[in-house]
């Protein structure tokens, strides 16, 4: 089983063909709300290729809570520890999409309420499962908390560092693996730069994503990069979640890391070639198909 322990937002898209000045009033051509967050997109592509999936979070008690809860059901997701949290909103991220570019603002919500003690509560689940994957729209408390129940009792963990914020050192022994994209590896690199050491050791636990060249692996010492598919985007929104949630996959079922790597880059590709995160998040046949 995996478990991922993350946020949950609902998008709120609006499409304009005009991006407004300050005060200004414009009309726009579309608007959409579309089920995110990178702990449930995640969560949803580990379960689209066909793997028990549990998540850990929280919601809000309002219409986005309940329709979420809703949706993670139909795709097969357990919500047994996915609660609403009395007189809070769930988290959303409002996107304004203007000639391609995006400006986002995210209100986390309820999933600030994804607390240590409520890690702490999820204990027995989370030492059930094959692997943890984790993220960094939760508090970091609450994360740390969960590395160190899946590091005593022996449940391997996915860290995907995004948004980037600072890993304290004694993370590293918890981490199975580290899969930041290449802006984040260049932060992590600028964070320990003076100690060589650990950088090193820390090299066999990264798997670094790189857009359209594919991803970085590091095999005894030895850089090995799995090139992506060679596909035409339609949108690349969800595409390193779905690497993620197909990497746990992918690992869950016995898969060395290399192999389990060629598996997520098929997932990822032609999760890029649909629009939308979880809409375009490919089944198992479609990636075995390849």
């Amino acid at each position: 089983m995996i478990t991922v322990l993350g946020s949950i937002n609902m998008d709120l898209v609006t499409v304009t063909s005009k991006d407004p000045s300050l005060g200004e009033t414009v009309m726009g051509e579309q608007f959409s709300t579309i089920p995110g967050g990178k702990g449930a997109n995640q969560a949803v592509a580990a379960a689209k290729l066909g793997a028990e999936v549990q998540m850990i979070g929280r919601v809000g008690d309002d219409l986005f809570g309940k329709e979420y809860l809703t949706h993670l059901r139909n795709v097969g997701i357990s919500t047994k520890n996915v609660k609403p949290v009395t007189d809070e909103k769930t988290g959303i991220a409002s996107i304004t999409v203007y000639e391609g570019d995006n400006k986002i603002i995210v209100v986390p919500g309820a999933n600030l309420h994804v607390t240590p003690e409520v890690v702490e509560g999820c204990k027995e689940e989370i030492l059930k499962s094959d692997w943890l994957l984790l993220q960094f729209e939760i508090p970091m408390e609450s994360v740390e908390k969960a590395l160190e129940i899946a590091h005593k009792g022996g449940v391997n963990v996915i860290l995907n560092p995004a948004p980037f914020a600072h890993i304290p050192k004694h993370w590293f022994e918890m981490i199975t693996y580290l899969t930041p994209n290449e802006y984040e590896a260049e932060e992590l690199y600028t964070l320990y730069k003076s100690e060589p050491e650990l950088l090193n050791r820390m090299k066999e636990k990264l798997v670094i994503t790189k857009g359209s060249q594919g991803v970085l692996v590091f095999d005894g010492g030895k850089e090995t990069l799995i090139p992506a598919l060679k596909v035409t985007a339609a949108d690349t929104t969800g595409a390193g979640d779905t690497f993620n949630g197909a990497l746990a996959v992918a690992l869950s079922e016995g898969r060395d890391l290399k192999s389990a790597c060629e598996f997520a880059v098929r997932a990822s590709g032609l999760s890029v070639t649909k629009l939308g995160a979880q809409s375009g998040m490919p089944s198992r046949e479609e990636v075995n198909s390849i």
